[in-house]
């Protein structure tokens, strides 16, 4: 099954990897063969002037690094293509997950995203087009915040619009709205949205409801080795067999993204 990859999303996966990172175990705090002041000193100013001097080993370095960081991605990617079958029910029909366009449609394409990713901002008006041009198409929205606090308090207001049924208007404009996200500029782009009640949009947004949905996005993410946003899945809505879901990785364009629709619906 051919997967829709660009560089850049690799790229994105790969550099990700170090928010996941293991933390060392605890260790005596005495040192051990600690270097004297003055022979660090000494060291430091060798290694400054041999750099200093051939400047191409940075290069070389930053060359090794960044290809093994891209292998390590292309790796990564491989192992979520091959497991995401088993993670279908959480993909596409796990509960309270936000949907729009066709409710019953006979594809799904569910998405992993954060407000403050840029690529996911490219991408709105992307699936904007994409529902209007595929009316039995299903999209699903996996809120994953990893961009930090005003990610988190984008993506709790969002799924308590879905609450009073705005999700759609509510994820578009805040998609759409001018970065970089500030509280006061969320709620401003809330108050625009015909029917949506700011105040108790604010009160839901402290439901456990929301807790609990945050948290099963995360552990399924962490599950499909999703490291950066976007992250599409696609498949038949009542996928069954194993390998009948097709992953995307990071941005990609209307006609590729249409591409991948088509070939799941056959």
């Amino acid at each position: 099954m051919k997967l829709f990859i660009t560089f850049s999303s690799l790229v994105l996966l790969s550099t990700s990897l170090s928010a996941f990172a293991v933390e060392p175990a605890a260790t005596s705090t005495k040192p051990t063969n600690a270097i004297p002041p003055e022979e660090r000193a000494k060291i430091e100013e060798v290694v400054h002037n041999y750099l200093v001097q051939k400047p191409e080993v940075l290069m070389e370095a930053m060359q090794t690094l960044q290809r093994r960081q891209f292998d390590e991605a292309q790796k990564t990617v491989k192992q979520t293509q091959q497991t995401a079958s088993q993670f279908a029910s959480s993909l596409f029909q796990q509960k309270n997950d936000p949907v729009t366009g066709n409710p019953n449609g006979k594809v799904t394409v569910t998405e992993f995203f954060d407000y403050q990713c840029p690529h996911c901002v490219d991408m709105a008006p992307v699936l904007k087009e994409i529902k209007k041009t595929n009316p039995t198409l299903r999209i699903v929205y996996k809120e994953f915040p990893i961009r930090g606090d005003m990610s988190i308090l984008a993506a709790r207001a969002a799924l308590a619009a879905n609450k009073q049924g705005k999700y759609e208007e509510f994820n578009y404009v805040v998609l759409t709205a001018p970065q970089p996200l500030t509280e006061k500029g969320l709620f401003e782009a809330a108050g625009k949205i015909k029917g949506l009640n700011v105040d108790q949009l604010k009160k839901d947004m402290k439901d456990k409801s929301i807790d609990e949905q945050l948290k099963a996005n995360q552990t399924l993410a962490m599950n499909l080795k999703l490291f950066g946003t976007p992250a599409f899945f696609i498949a038949k809505t009542d996928v069954k067999k194993e390998g009948d879901v097709l992953y995307i990785p990071g941005q990609v364009n209307q006609a590729q993204l249409q591409d991948a629709i088509n070939k799941m619906s056959k």
